[in-house]
């Protein structure tokens, strides 16, 4: 089955994914069953296991489901926080700030949080997502009204989810995890769009933001695991071969492929739940400037997903059809207009969260009325790393990248130092270029640049 690839890039992103051969990982995408128009790699792609990092394809009812398209962190994503502070009033306090974040939310490869779920209380957070914070203290209702899905997708069945990645999540909610994940303390260095900025509560240069980034957890790393093997031996039966045991796929309406989108659920309430927790903590740490959160006005912006699969409506050469989008480290990106973001923000579109990585900007963006067409409703999720993790080591000594850090006026927290090695910014591309051709292409636009502070490394 050949399908066109779609590629949002300037020529030097370009040049680099023909370099790490994300361009022939997305036409391998290409042939799965059922795809509909193209699939696509957003201005941050890479490569990865399964679909690119920055893919996105989708497919109609008699297409396929593949976890492959989904990532092993199912629900990665990221939440944005405002708070009334300025750069002037933090600067005193921000030591004590980052060591109390540190300390509240636990970080590294298999920390645990200081939450205990037994197994009910965990299949009920997983069949109700941020709801049940809200229910049990952990959220305010605003925070359930600004999550991409109100933080609770629909259909989820935490029976289709093994013992083994219930027991791997269920100490882990309310923890950062490892790799590129983080918190981090932000400050509004420019605003591109001042009504949109204004709508969001972002209301002037210096302001102080949080950036939240993490996902599912154990939980949802072994659901992918699990049903990777399940649909590896599947896919034989339904005729379907691929060139990558990570594309395993499966018919949409299979038992299989039901089966998945139900534990993929579970897996996604989980991780909107983990960011929730942090969440949590994030307001009690700024108790050492204020213990009323609700004083420095610390409401949440926009929570959005994008390692996740969706049934969503998009128009398909004139038709009206129901669509399986697969994002792997691609944001949803809806217009103006869309019934399925806040009321507050339907007139200006959806916002899109890019981070860059620990000293380098990050941005805000809203979705674009249009991109429906272009890359249904999708946009950049990120930097996109292009350096191994192992490079990064061998190139950014642990000493000399934080004091490079520091000298920028940039505190970190972190729980290894080969995590902060294998994140430094110069193992990533150019969060500037990849906001700038996101825009460029009709899938965002820019409405605020922020600048790091204060990180937390996972």
């Amino acid at each position: 089955m050949k399908v066109p690839v779609k590629i949002y890039a300037n020529e030097a992103l370009l040049e680099k994914m023909q370099q790490d051969r994300t361009i022939s990982q997305a036409i391998n995408v290409s042939k799965l069953p059922g795809i509909r128009k193209f699939s696509m790699v957003m201005p941050d792609g890479h490569e990865g296991y399964g679909f690119p990092i920055g893919g996105v394809a989708a497919f109609g009812e008699d297409g396929v489901i593949s976890p492959g398209g989904v990532g092993y962190d199912i629900n990665c994503g990221v939440r944005l926080v405002r708070t009334n502070l300025t750069m002037a009033e933090i600067k005193p306090k921000l030591n004590a700030l980052l060591d109390s974040m540190y300390r509240n939310v636990p970080s590294g490869l298999g920390s645990s949080s200081g939450f205990r779920f037994n197994m009910t209380a965990l299949d009920d957070i997983t069949k109700e997502g941020v709801r049940w914070a809200v229910e049990n203290g952990y959220a305010i209702e605003d925070d359930f009204e600004y999550c991409e899905e109100n933080g609770s997708i629909a259909g989820a069945d935490p029976s289709k989810v093994s013992k083994e990645a219930k027991s791997r999540g269920g100490k882990q909610l309310g923890s950062l995890g490892s790799g590129n994940h983080f918190l981090e303390i932000e400050a509004v260095d420019r605003v591109f769009d001042e009504r949109s900025a204004k709508r969001m509560g972002i209301v002037r240069q210096g302001q102080i933001l949080v950036l939240i980034h993490t996902g599912s957890r154990g939980y949802g790393h072994q659901t992918c695991s699990d049903y990777l093997q399940k649909m590896e031996s599947a896919s034989h039966r339904y005729n379907i071969d691929l060139p990558d045991r990570e594309l395993a796929a499966v018919p949409v309406t299979s038992r299989e492929g039901e089966d998945y989108i139900s534990a993929m659920r579970s897996a996604a309430n989980f991780a909107w739940v983990n960011r929730q927790l942090i969440t949590h903590m994030v307001r009690k740490s700024f108790g050492v400037i204020n213990s009323d959160f609700e004083k420095l006005d610390m409401k949440l912006i926009y929570d959005v997903a994008h390692n996740i699969a969706k049934k969503e409506e998009h128009m398909v050469d004139g038709e009206n059809q129901t669509l399986y989008v697969h994002r792997k480290g691609a944001t949803r990106a809806f217009g103006a207009g869309s019934k399925f973001i806040p009321q507050e923000y339907r007139d200006i579109g959806q916002p899109v969260l890019i981070p860059g990585s620990m000293g380098t900007a990050s941005y805000v963006m809203l979705g674009q009325s249009g991109n429906d067409t272009l890359s249904f409703g999708s946009a950049a999720h990120g930097a996109g790393r292009f350096m191994s993790r192992s490079s990064a080591r061998r190139r950014y000594p642990y000493e000399g990248l934080m004091s490079d850090l520091r000298r920028r006026g940039i505190q970190v927290r972190a729980a290894s130092t080969d995590t902060v090695t294998e994140e430094a910014p110069g193992a990533y591309k150019d969060v500037d270029v990849v906001a700038e051709v996101t825009e460029m292409a009709g899938l965002a636009k820019r409405v605020a640049r922020l600048i790091p502070i204060g990180v937390v490394k996972g």
